[in-house]
Formats: C-alpha cells, sequence, structure tokens
C-alpha cells in the first residue's frame, strides 16, 4: 500500500473502527483478491465488530497498492458512502483557536485616607507619601516565649494526607534471584520466517537460518528444550504461541520465545512493534507476550518469561552522530547488510499520530516477569547480514558464551547495547537494541560444566 494511503488509513482509524461494518467487507475483499480465505477467517476470530474493523484496518496496509482502492469501492458498493468520503477528502482542517487579548494592567498608587473625615474618600496623592517615623515602645515586664506546643510533628507523609501504613516494615534492599535450577530448565520456542510468500510484498531473510542455528545450539546448551518452526503464517504462529501457553510449565523454572521476522510499528499501550508473518499480516508483539502472562498460563506465574525479537521496530535508519575520539571506535558491516524493516502498519502510541485510544485500553494483568529484548530501537530498521546473519543475534549469542557463567541477563543484554551500537552498516547507519525489563529479580542462567568459573 502506497504511503499516502496508510496515512489517510491512520488519520481515520477511529471513525473506521466505529462505523465500518466488517461483515458487509469480506465478500467483496475476498472476491477482489486483497485476502484470503484463511485471513479473512482470522479477522472474524478477533473479537467484536470493532476489534474486527480495526484488525481487517491494520492487515489492508500490508496487501499492497490495491488494498486502498478495493476498500473504497467496498464501501461504495454497500451503501457506506460517508466512510470513502472520508477518506478521500483527507485530514479534516481544525479550525484555529482565537489568540488570546492581552490587557495591560493599570497601576495606580495607594489611595491616603484621612482620618478626621466622617465618610471616608480616598485622596491619591500628587507627590510620593513619605512614610511616618515609627517611635518604638518598649514593655516593662519582660516578653516571655509562647510554650512549645507538645503535639508531635507530623511525618511527610501525614503532611501530605498520607499516613503510613500500619505495621508496615522496611524490607531488604538486597535483590533476589530467580530458581534457574530445574533440569530441564524450560521450553524455548524459535519461530524463524526466511521464505515470505509473494502477496506478502515481503523479501526474502537470506542469513536468518544463520541465527535459528546459533540460537538452537546456545539455548540447548543452556539446558533450554528447543522447538524450531519454520515460515509460519500468522495464524500459524498464534497458534504455537497457544500451544505452549498450554503446556504444563509447573516442573520448570523458565520460558523463552524467539521471533526471527520482519517487523513493524503498530498500535499498543504496552509492548511496542509486531512481527509478520510469511502471508504478509503480523501478529503485535503486545499479543505474543500475553500468552504467556499469569493469566492465560498459571503454571508460568512467578516465573521469567523471556522474549527476543530480531525483527525492525519500524522503517527509519538511524545515521547517528558524531562522538568524541575517545567513543570512536572501528565499525564492523559490509555491503551484504540487510534490513528486517516493513512500513508502519498502524500509529504507536508513543508516536504523535492519533490512535483509538478507548479501543486499546490494556485489561490484562500487569506483565511482571516478563522481559522483551528488541533488535533494534522503536521505530527504526534491524541490520542483517546475508553471510553472517543478524548483528544482534551474532552479538547475543557470543555474550552469552563469554558471560552467562558470571553475569545476569539484564547485565549481559547491556553489553549486547554497547556492542551492536559500534556497528555501522554500509559505513553510514547504526543500529541500537534495547528492552522492556518487568522481570523482579536478577537472572542466571544455567551454564555447561565447561563454562563454569573456576573456583578460586
Amino acid at each position: 500500500m502506497e504511503e499516502r494511503h496508510k496515512r489517510i488509513l491512520q488519520r481515520n482509524r477511529v471513525n473506521l473502527v466505529r462505523d465500518l461494518n466488517p461483515s458487509d467487507m469480506y465478500d467483496g475483499l475476498l472476491s477482489k483478491g486483497i485476502f484470503t480465505q484463511d485471513m479473512i477467517d482470522e479477522i472474524k476470530r478477533s473479537g467484536t465488530r470493532r476489534d474486527q474493523a480495526r484488525q481487517l484496518v491494520r492487515d489492508l496496509e500490508t496487501r499492497g497498492s490495491r488494498a486502498f482502492p478495493a476498500l473504497i469501492e467496498c464501501l461504495r458498493e454497500k451503501g457506506q458512502h460517508s466512510l470513502p468520503d472520508l477518506l478521500l477528502a483527507g485530514e479534516p482542517q481544525s479550525q484555529p483557536l482565537p489568540l488570546p487579548v492581552h490587557v495591560r494592567p493599570v497601576v495606580r498608587p495607594l489611595p491616603v485616607y484621612s482620618h478626621m473625615d466622617t465618610v471616608v474618600t480616598p485622596v491619591y496623592p500628587s507627590q510620593p507619601v513619605r512614610p511616618l517615623p515609627i517611635t518604638p515602645v518598649y514593655p516593662s515586664q519582660p516578653v516571655r516565649p509562647l510554650p512549645t506546643p507538645t503535639t508531635p510533628s507530623l511525618s511527610p507523609e501525614r503532611e501530605f494526607g498520607k499516613p503510613r501504613a500500619p505495621g508496615r516494615v522496611r524490607r531488604d534492599s538486597s535483590i533476589q534471584s530467580y530458581k534457574m535450577d530445574a533440569s530441564p530448565c524450560g521450553h524455548c520456542l524459535i519461530i524463524n520466517n526466511v521464505d515470505f510468500e509473494p502477496q506478502s510484498e515481503l523479501n526474502n531473510r537470506t542469513g536468518s537460518n544463520i541465527d535459528c542455528d546459533k540460537l538452537e545450539r546456545r539455548f540447548k546448551s543452556l539446558n533450554f528444550i528447543v522447538l524450531v518452526k519454520r515460515n509460519l503464517k500468522q495464524k500459524q504462529i498464534r497458534q504455537e504461541l497457544s500451544a505452549l501457553s498450554k503446556k504444563d510449565h509447573s516442573q520448570y523454572d523458565c520460558c523463552v520465545v524467539i521471533m526471527l521476522s520482519h517487523g513493524t510499528e503498530v498500535s499498543h499501550n504496552r509492548f511496542p512493534g509486531a512481527v509478520h508473518g510469511v502471508d504478509g499480516p503480523n501478529v503485535p508483539v503486545q499479543l505474543i507476550t500475553n500468552y504467556l502472562n499469569g493469566q492465560n498460563c498459571p503454571s508460568l506465574q512467578g516465573k521469567p518469561k523471556l522474549f527476543f525479537i530480531q525483527a525492525c521496530g519500524g522503517g527509519e535508519r538511524d545515521t547517528g552522530f558524531e562522538v568524541t575520539p575517545d567513543e570512536d571506535k572501528p565499525c564492523i558491516g559490509g555491503t551484504d547488510d540487510q534490513t528486517d524493516a516493513m512500513p508502519m502498519s498502524s500509529s504507536s502510541d508513543s508516536l504523535s499520530t492519533p490512535s483509538d485510544e478507548p479501543d486499546t485500553r490494556a485489561t490484562l494483568p500487569t506483565p511482571s516477569d516478563i522481559l522483551v529484548s528488541y533488535s533494534t530501537f522503536p521505530g527504526y530498521v534491524s541490520w542483517r547480514d546475508t553471510q553472517a546473519g543478524s548483528w544482534y543475534v551474532e552479538t547475543l549469542d557470543n555474550i552469552l558464551e563469554d558471560n552467562a557463567a558470571a553475569n545476569d541477563l539484564v547485565t549481559m543484554l547491556m553489553m549486547v547495547n554497547h556492542e551492536v551500537s559500534q556497528n555501522s552498516a554500509k559505513g553510514l547507519y547504526k543500529q541500537m537494541p534495547g528492552s522492556f525489563n518487568f522481570l523482579r529479580k536478577l537472572l542466571y542462567f544455567q551454564v555447561p560444566p565447561c563454562q563454569r568459573p573456576i573456583q578460586a
């Protein structure tokens, strides 16, 4: 879909979600080749009419240049003329607010009253008023100080109307570590999308198999049960995540999900970004994490759930900024670098573009014990070498090999951030990984005996 058409859909998404009747669109979009029957069935399963309308608009943006004209044609065929008129008219012009009128205050001197007047009449002096001399009066007896009040002073909490909870005891500030000694430690699901279908308008991800092989070996060495799935459609991705959430994890200590695919920006209220199925439609990262939260997977409650996303967070390319000579390190990266980018498919709530906020409020519990590690900052592309794999996975694998025996996960991810930030693609473009960390404790992986530090 052309960028101008995507922007029109994004600007009018609130109206589309409110007024669009998706059931009237399905047959027309199917007959015009915009959607397949599987895609339509997936949209129908997304929930209420508003949920279906929202998902339909999101998926349309991934269906090529014919999707927008087909939507306009279907709307008119079904008599919904107000929506195509709104979409074709572009963004409505907002009326400018009137400028405030500033009134300069008039300063007048205070009036001087005569104490002999029966009726007090203010007299404004024409000359500056000189103060009368003050004669001090000294008391005949020494002045005694006022007694000190016996009421105890209020604590800061009480002064602000928030009394401290009774019996509250300050806990030790030391940070605990997650239990990670189960054998096996837990399940690790790797979804590796390499070969994309033509209608998705996405390039194949050459070099991703290298990433997949590295991570499969790495997490097997960390004592995880690794399952690799390749070239999954959007529906199949959701099915695999659902199957993982239904497993009994009670005998394990951790769960890991790794997504290797093209990515894009989507609307969110917690975790940004989405990953594409090989058929084109995407699965939001927020939905991916929801499959394993405390409500949907009770046997993982209180246990760490880790998500590693090797995919673009958007379409922007970071050219970096100048640094001092001490920070200027040699960079790697060559002409074989590619991106996992897909243009933004729906406005993100971290951006200024309007979104249908009333329909995207969180209704699930707070995602405690979850960490999502992104290969790139939200909104930017992620670089992948066709010969050596992606910068992020290559660095993550090396850091885990060299440091897992001594360092916790969050510390190691900071090392990954630093190493990847030193790279440059084609001598120009940069990349900055990052993570959303909701872990409550330190996490140390199990390591093979050969990697454990030697005790002195």
